[in-house]
């Protein structure tokens, strides 16, 4: 263990997470939300393309529908596969489901006084013989069941905390940004300023709705601000960045401004990412076989099954591009030398230039995912992640590379080889080099199913074709509108 002199920061465990979280929510009942002030309640889910929707359900007949066997409403399965209202291949109208209502995922509205917000899961009305009433194309579904494979199958519980940047823009054609200052000089945040404003109300409307925020500051772009949440197990943490980011975009509005989470806006500002922070909680129900197994001299400080995961990740990162970067307009932010994470699958210790970077100390260590932006839907980002890692500790993967201690791409041959990276595969470099990775991965088709695989390459492939404008100007615009 660490000592008490290099100890810092706070400790997370998932056991705390969860019971902090669970004495904030009371089970829902007419009288409970009558205490809450809640008139209205918006059932929200996010698609594949991080499109976020809902229906809005007056109190008394969501109470109703929570007296009922199954709590949820009916929606045609090829809600998860539209794209500008239109319908992708592989999905048609015939077809029904139930999105049935987690009383877990309930918050209050805080910028919308009366409403509050609830996720579900998409099932079928019939169980099928496969896979029950769990439809696999529902994204809170395939991260459930990752998680459920993490617990019973690897012995690990997981924590993940997201990093919320975003730009505040006064307008959208061309965008330009509320504020010019740098990184978190205080001319960002001037006092009395609306983006002042729009900052603690945000703080405070997150608070109040009972997601932890642990800090907001300025970031390097015009008008480019950062709010960092406190950790989650994933499912609650995916729910919790949706709810940051309609907190963000309808706080914003209600200021006359623009919030977009958009990877970049323009070549000569820093990009925007989504990064995440994630650590491995051993339950002590599957230990490792006894004796070393050769790769602790790579990471000494990690335990077996965090080496495994961090293994499982860097390995499956060109494939999970097409789930965390998922848009043509990611790859103008990946680049190499602009604190982006850099374009070679590899880690390192605090360092900013890898796609991993790993932080704390032995026994409170995180891995923070920077190959990740705010176009794509953190519940498919974190299946992926979580899954890919997940199954490197089920088959004991050995770590193979070594801490980069500098940019890969600045690398000589010789350190590339003593770091094992000399032959480390690249993100991308296009969206389609992504999409091919993901359709030819064997653990993606066996996470996620073959049929996941195959219609989601379909509509992201189609997300991409029809996310065109006449010109660069008019896509951009386009850009910052839709995310």
């Amino acid at each position: 263990m660490a000592s008490a002199q290099t100890e810092y920061g706070v400790v997370y465990t998932p056991s705390s997470v969860v019971s902090a979280v669970e004495q904030q929510k009371p089970p829902l009942s007419d009288a409970v939300l009558e205490q809450l002030g809640v008139r209205y309640i918006r059932l929200i889910w996010c698609d594949w393309t991080n499109t976020i929707r809902y229906h809005v359900l007056a109190r008394s007949y969501f109470c109703k529908l929570l007296r009922s066997p199954r709590p949820g409403i009916t929606a045609p399965s090829a809600v998860l596969g539209i794209v500008f209202l239109h319908i992708c291949k592989g999905f048609d109208l015939t077809d029904e489901s139930l999105i049935v209502l987690d009383e877990s995922s309930f918050r209050l509205c805080p910028y919308s006084p009366g409403h509050a917000t609830i996720m579900g899961f998409f099932q079928n009305l019939v169980p099928s013989p496969e896979y029950g009433l769990e439809i696999l194309w529902d994204p809170r579904t395939q991260l459930a069941r990752v998680e459920r494979l993490a617990k019973e199958a690897a012995g690990v519980s997981y924590l993940a905390g997201f990093e919320h940047e975003f730009i505040l823009l006064k307008s959208t054609s061309p965008p330009v940004g509320i504020n010019s200052a740098d990184y978190g000089v205080s001319q960002k945040l001037p006092a009395g300023s609306v983006e002042a404003k729009v900052l603690e109300e945000i703080a405070d409307s997150l608070q109040e709705a009972g997601i932890e925020l642990q800090k907001y500051h300025g970031e390097a772009a015009p008008g480019q601000y950062e709010v960092i949440t406190g950790p989650l197990p994933p499912l609650q943490a995916a729910d919790a960045c949706i709810a940051t980011r309609e907190t963000i975009f309808n706080v914003a509005a209600k200021h006359g401004l623009r919030a977009t989470f958009a990877p970049r806006i323009s070549a000569y500002t820093a990009g925007t990412g989504a990064h995440i922070h994630l650590s491995v909680h051993d339950l002590g129900t599957h230990p490792d076989p006894a004796g070393a197994r050769g790769d602790e001299h790579l990471a000494p400080t990690l335990a077996t099954k965090e080496r495994s995961f961090l293994q499982g990740v860097v390995r499956h990162i060109p494939a999970l591009c097409a789930l965390t970067l998922p848009t043509k307009f990611s790859y103008e932010r990946v680049a190499d030398g602009i604190l982006a994470g850099g374009t070679y699958a590899s880690w390192g210790i605090h360092n900013r230039e890898a796609p991993v970077r790993l932080c704390g100390y032995r026994g409170n260590h995180r891995m923070e995912a920077r190959f990740v932006d705010g176009t794509a839907c953190p519940h498919l980002i974190l299946a992926g992640i979580f899954g890919a890692g997940t199954k490197a500790i089920i088959d004991r993967e050995h770590l193979k590379t070594g801490d980069c201690t500098k940019p890969v791409a600045t690398m000589s041959d010789e350190e590339r080889a003593a770091a094992g990276v000399s032959n480390a595969p690249r993100l991308g470099p296009t969206l389609q080099d992504s999409r091919n990775a993901f359709k030819s991965s064997p653990v993606m088709r066996e996470l996620f199913s073959d049929d996941f695989v195959e219609k989601y390459s379909l509509v992201n492939q189609t997300f991409e074709e029809m996310f065109v404008a006449d010109t660069e100007e008019e896509t951009v615009t386009k850009l910052v509108n839709y995310y």
